[in-house]
């Protein structure tokens, strides 16, 4: 059903996000849309099995529930939020596990950024490596 109706849309790409996805099985999701030629995009905290085939990966790690380590290398992009000084060690980490092709980025914590964006911004002038990442849809008020 939920395949059916994205291929109602005109969009030819599917972003799943929200919670944790990789706490369902997503092999028949990821099947469906690609036999009607949609793009599956995946953002993930890493910490449950992969399953699904993804043309894209974020992985964006939580503290609390650290990435698996055979998501590290299947990341295409790693965010990390950072939500303090101490966050940016934690972002290192992560980024000394993914491959060298990986797009790293810092976003900072929404309910901190007047603190860390400069933060970031100083950190990403030294280690250009680093690229930052906001929420636009937060400053645009879009829920």
């Amino acid at each position: 059903m939920i395949i059916e109706h994205a291929a109602s849309y005109p969009a030819k790409a599917i972003v799943v996000t929200g919670g944790e996805p990789l706490l369902y099985n997503l092999d028949y999701l990821c099947q469906g849309l690609h036999r009607l030629g949609i793009a599956t995009f995946l953002e993930t905290s890493g910490s449950s099995g992969l399953s699904g085939k993804w043309d894209w990966i974020c992985l964006s790690p939580k503290k609390d529930a650290p990435p698996l380590p055979e998501i590290f290398a299947k990341a295409n992009e790693l965010k990390v939020i950072i939500e303090d000084i101490p966050d940016l060690y934690w972002a290192e980490e992560n980024a000394g596990h993914v491959s060298s092709s990986c797009i790293i980025y810092l976003q900072p914590e929404w309910s901190q950024r007047d603190f860390i964006i400069p933060v970031i911004v100083k950190y990403i002038q030294v280690h250009p490596k680093w690229k930052i990442s906001i929420q636009a849809h937060k400053y645009m008020r879009i829920p």
